[in-house]
């Protein structure tokens, strides 16, 4: 019969059933979405991590209701306490971030409350922590396309262009991808959930398309080059009234908002488009009141002449 893992026995003197020292850790039910390769390289990371703090794994039955493990019970309840929480509070709205996340460690405090004479007791069986803190994140070695973006845990992301042929070191944290030339930090980019995702940022790739714009018809995420609404009803106003300018004229108008503000040119586009005037980059550029790139000073090249460094060398005859 398969086994399924329940969790891990803490030193606490408890009752468990302890898998066989000879007996390989299976985790298909954990990781049954993952190819083959990518499975036994999940249960080799999870072995690790039950031998660095010192904890046992065991099993239990599949089918067999009543031997869920407590950590998934707990995970339950505590999303049930969460839910209730919310609706007593008459919003599930929160002003930001940080917010919730006080909401919610008053929350775990308030159940902890009950919890504090059991705690004392299990602190007491418990063994120290080891010396040394597991590492908090998994490394990837990954190679930046010429594209400008990087393949990460099936997931697609792009980078700044300036690491394009660049092999870094990609470190993958709960929340955020960072990424390494050597020991310097070149970028930190929030991690997307599930795969086949992507997430192109047009800073990273304009600076590429604005030296080919031909490219843009044909790039596999033009729809990610869109930031807002009023920039794709600024490429469908170009495509209609100039059609052979118009992957040009938007490449260069992306250029301005990456150079300037995007919030600013996004206005002026708004603007032009309710104007019915074509939102080409220099219809853009005149209502920023931003003047045209300076064209540099032509210099003139003095003619080259060699005869002076002849007074420098002895003549035949002194040197005779």
């Amino acid at each position: 019969m398969k086994r399924w893992p329940k969790g891990w026995s803490m030193p606490s003197g408890r009752s468990v059933r302890c898998l066989p020292s000879t007996a390989p850790i299976s985790l298909r039910a954990a990781v049954h979405q993952l190819r083959d390769e990518e499975r036994e390289a999940w249960t080799q990371r999870y072995q690790a991590l039950m031998a660095h703090y010192g904890m046992q794994p065991t099993w239990n039955n599949t089918g067999i209701a009543h031997e869920n493990g407590d950590v998934e019970q707990a995970h339950h309840r505590f999303k049930q306490a969460v839910d209730q929480a919310l609706r007593v509070r008459g919003s599930r709205d929160f002003p930001d971030r940080a917010a919730y996340e006080r909401f919610l460690a008053e929350l775990v405090r308030q159940r902890n409350q009950t919890r504090k004479e059991r705690w004392v007791q299990e602190r007491q069986a418990l063994h120290p922590l080891p010396l040394l803190p597991l590492v908090p994140c998994r490394e990837l070695r990954v190679r930046v396309s010429r594209f400008s973006t990087i393949m990460v845990l099936g997931n697609c992301y792009s980078v700044p262009s300036r690491l394009i042929g660049t092999t870094i070191t990609v470190r993958v944290r709960a929340e955020a991808l960072e990424g390494y030339v050597g020991t310097s930090r070149a970028f930190r980019l929030p991690r997307l959930v599930g795969k086949q995702q992507r997430r192109i940022d047009y800073h990273h790739v304009i600076w590429s398309l604005v030296r080919k714009p031909g490219a843009f018809a044909a790039y596999r995420y033009r729809d990610e080059l869109f930031p807002t609404t009023t920039f794709r009803q600024t490429y469908d106003r170009l495509r209609r009234v100039l059609p052979r300018r118009a992957d040009r004229e938007y490449v260069r108008v992306l250029h301005l908002a990456a150079t300037t503000s995007e919030s600013e040119v996004d206005t002026a586009l708004s603007l032009l488009l309710e104007a019915q005037t074509p939102p080409t980059v220099e219809a853009v550029r005149e209502l920023l009141g931003l003047a045209r790139p300076t064209v540099p000073p032509s210099m003139a090249v003095p003619p080259l002449d060699l005869t002076t460094y002849d007074r420098l060398l002895p003549s035949r005859r002194g040197h005779a």
